[in-house]
């Protein structure tokens, strides 16, 4: 488990982003990948949460997971001893990927025995969500401890995205953390958002998040 592939990758030199995410996705399209971009803020569970998702779907798909971060490999480590595919990609300082930077990642992970291929981006609530990445869908997960007003202070990243996990509810006594209000919130950014609260960390909600998933996998790759 420690001999951890680690992909240098650069930023795209594509003079239009968007441009080259809608050509990825049709590459994705092509080779029947589907392709989840999973954004969050540092801390918010994600590496716990795609574990919980693996397990969920890893005998329905063949996946393979992309950790991106500015430096280590230790959430690739972690990924791997799920039994499935893992790599790291270092942005080089980037403090987000685009769809050119996604291509490299994908090309070095593999498509040729990979039907779900997920990006973990890199964590913060900004940069990730400024750059099409190519992907299939877009998800974020927000952590209760973050509050319930981050879609009002962070509008772009919620209103990109096709789910919205809201991880971390067993600790919702202990913070001050209106749920029906972080949804009116997200719906005010983005009404057709999913919304799907869960917690990682016992496994509750991700039956619901695996559902939503394989519904969008089975279309996306028939």
């Amino acid at each position: 488990m420690d001999n951890i592939r680690v992909i240098e990758v650069k930023r795209s030199v594509f003079e239009s982003n968007d441009k080259d995410a809608e050509k990825l996705r049709g590459e994705l399209k092509e080779s029947k990948t589907f392709l989840l971009n999973l954004m969050s803020s540092p801390g918010s569970g994600k590496t716990t949460t795609l574990t919980r998702t693996i397990e969920a779907l890893k005998d329905k798909y063949r996946i393979g997971v992309m950790e991106a971060d500015i430096d280590s490999d230790v959430d690739a480590k972690t990924i791997a001893q799920t039994g499935v595919k893992s790599i790291q990609l270092h942005t080089g300082g980037m403090c987000h990927l685009d769809a050119d930077m996604t291509r490299q990642g994908l090309k070095e992970l593999g498509l040729e025995d990979v039907d779900f291929a997920i990006l973990e981006n890199v964590g913060n609530l900004v940069c990730p969500a400024e750059f099409d990445t190519g992907s299939t869908k877009n998800a974020m997960i927000l952590s209760v401890p973050e509050g319930h007003d981050k879609p009002l202070k962070y509008p772009l990243m919620f209103s990109i995205c096709d789910v919205v996990l809201i991880n971390k509810i067993d600790v919702m006594p202990y913070f001050d953390f209106d749920l029906e209000k972080c949804k009116e919130y997200i719906h005010m950014r983005n009404p057709k958002a999913i919304v799907i609260p869960i917690c990682a960390k016992t496994g509750e909600g991700i039956d619901e998040w695996a559902k939503w998933l394989s519904e969008n996998i089975d279309e996306s790759i028939k």
